[in-house]
């Protein structure tokens, strides 16, 4: 089986020199009560950005881990650790996929108690729901799905019998319809924090026709939500290029944050 390297970019550390305190006690007894209220600061501060500051990135479907770096750069300018995981999507089943991107993940990441954040695009929200089900969300702290099928997508019911498309999805893409078989239909409630991110505008009306209601040209609105989200919010982009926008960058560091979009 292929394995795909692992992408990796560190966040920056920086270390802030302490002042010289004066003999003076009454400069002494300041300086003690300063450095008290900057802890408080600084654990207020690491609760409201997420318990930890290392997010793993999964690419969607018929993509690389390239599709995802404006969000890599932007996530370590903010002083995350980013690991940027890169699978092939379209060359493997997703039973196949879920173990090359979890022993990835347990490989670069997993160290002790820590937990880690999550940023997915299409297929890598799903296999992030299979990761959690099947070696449990205890390492998992927040995450942000962008344009999911969480439900399956209708365009897949309506086009896996078509060689093109088969050749174009791979076996992975056959296992995302809304047929008792889905993948993500039989992946339940998520267990862990969680806001999806989807799109409402298409480059494809071809496809849109074929998915009812509002669509990002591969999956619907409705289709992307979850149960269990935390929050969810709709954008003007497509879902081929929705990681793209700085915007939903902007709502995703927003989320990691504080557990909620900027509504």
């Amino acid at each position: 089986m292929r394995r795909s390297p692992l992408k990796s970019s560190p966040g920056n550390r920086v270390t802030r020199h302490a002042s010289r305190i004066t003999c003076a006690p009454l400069h002494y007894l300041l300086a003690l009560l300063f450095c008290l209220v900057s802890l408080v600061g600084l654990a207020e501060n690491s609760s409201s950005s997420g318990v930890e500051r290392t997010v793993v990135l999964l690419h969607g479907l018929g993509r690389t881990y390239r599709s995802m770096n404006d969000i890599a750069k932007a996530l370590a300018a903010e002083g995350y650790k980013v690991e940027n995981i890169d699978y092939p999507s379209t060359d493997q089943s997703f039973e196949q996929l879920l173990e090359i991107v979890s022993e990835d993940i347990e490989r670069c990441c997993i160290r002790g108690d820590s937990k880690l954040n999550f940023v997915t695009h299409s297929l890598g929200g799903i296999l992030l729901r299979a990761y959690a089900n099947e070696k449990g969300a205890e390492h998992i702290g927040r995450a942000v799905m962008l344009s999911p099928p969480s439900q399956g997508s209708e365009l897949v019911d309506e086009l896996k019998d078509i060689t093109v498309f088969q050749w174009i999805t791979g076996p992975a893409g056959q296992q995302l319809g809304t047929d008792p078989d889905s993948v993500p239909l039989n992946l339940g409630r998520v267990n862990f924090e969680l806001g999806v991110i989807t799109g409402d505008a298409t480059f494809n009306p071809l496809y849109s026709w074929l998915i009812p209601g509002p669509d990002d040209g591969k999956v619907s609105v409705d289709r992307a939500r979850v149960s269990g989200m935390a929050d969810f919010i709709v954008l003007p982009h497509s879902h081929s290029f929705i990681m793209n926008s700085k915007e939903v960058i902007r709502q995703t560091i927003h989320f990691l944050g504080h557990g909620r979009f900027d509504h």
